[in-house]
């Protein structure tokens, strides 16, 4: 008796871990977020995207797209890593931006795969994903208006480190100078960065004057072990403890929204960790 039981908790076990596994590849999930600022005049709703990496959710990704048409998004922001670096394919991307284009504005910023694919195969990503209908955000910003809100919005792949961090080298005095440049406005700001360690480790929340920053490139922890989180993130090592939701200054007024994503790379599958759709609905305060 006691051997039966012991092969059906078994059995059930491996079944439970097949098929989070398999819904951590296969499903989607919307996580919705209220972002309230006095900056903002006039309710907006952004559908974030990030991370990407080639995954396909039905048949060239329609139950992906037929997902972000029911949030009827104002902005769609793609936040990085929507191809692999070691995959010279393409037309997974760009034929979920074409999708996509006609249900909103797109807007994508780069993440570490777009930055080392272009060194890895000579090919400039900016055209492609333009050619596709986005408007690609790289070390630069526009100046929009959204039904009546006023919003500069950026992209940059990059750390983006508190000014201390200045003379750490070319690369961070380029996003310093950046993000000086950046904040240099009275409208509302919105950032896509797709690192976000700086944002949660390095006081850049606080440093800089971005009311609401989006990021990705964690996956959420990869596999998240019920009541402990993720178990292990690219710059913040093993349990992280902050790979996804939401973050805020020290004062309250500005907002890092760490999303966990919708694919991966082969290094470790997701576990228990739903491919994710952000939904933020930008209200007055």
């Amino acid at each position: 008796m006691k051997q039966k039981i012991a092969l059906f908790l078994a059995a059930a076990v491996l079944l439970a871990v097949l098929l989070s596994g398999a819904a951590s590849t296969y499903c989607l999930s919307v996580s919705r977020y209220n972002i309230k600022s006095r900056a903002v005049t006039q309710s907006l709703r952004i559908v974030q995207l990030t991370d990407l990496h080639n995954s396909e959710f039905g048949a060239h990704n329609r139950r992906l797209v037929s997902k972000v048409a029911a949030q009827e998004p104002d902005l769609i922001l793609i936040t990085g890593d929507l191809l692999n670096l070691n995959e010279e394919r393409t037309d997974i991307a760009t034929d979920l931006i074409a999708q996509l284009a006609p249900l909103a504005p797109v807007y994508v910023s780069y993440g570490n795969h777009e930055a080392a694919y272009e060194k890895r195969y000579g090919v400039d990503l900016r055209s492609i994903y333009t050619d596709a209908g986005a408007t690609v955000l790289d070390y630069d910003w526009l100046d929009l208006t959204v039904k009546s809100q006023k919003l500069r919005l950026g992209g940059i792949y990059g750390y983006c480190l508190p000014a201390k961090y200045r003379d750490n080298g070319p690369e961070r005095a380029a996003e310093c100078d950046f993000v000086e440049a950046f904040q240099d406005t009275e409208d509302y700001t919105i950032l896509m960065c797709h690192m976000p360690y700086s944002w949660i480790a390095h006081d850049s929340l606080n440093s800089w004057n971005v009311d609401l920053v989006l990021c990705g490139h964690v996956h959420g922890g990869q596999i998240r072990i019920p009541f402990v989180g993720g178990l292990w993130a690219p710059d913040q090592g093993w349990f992280p403890g902050r790979e996804s939701g939401v973050y805020y200054s020290k004062d309250g007024a500005k907002t890092m929204v760490l999303s966990r994503g919708l694919g991966n790379t082969d290094q470790l599958p997701r576990f228990n960790n739903i491919p994710e759709i952000l939904v933020l609905n930008l209200e007055t305060e």
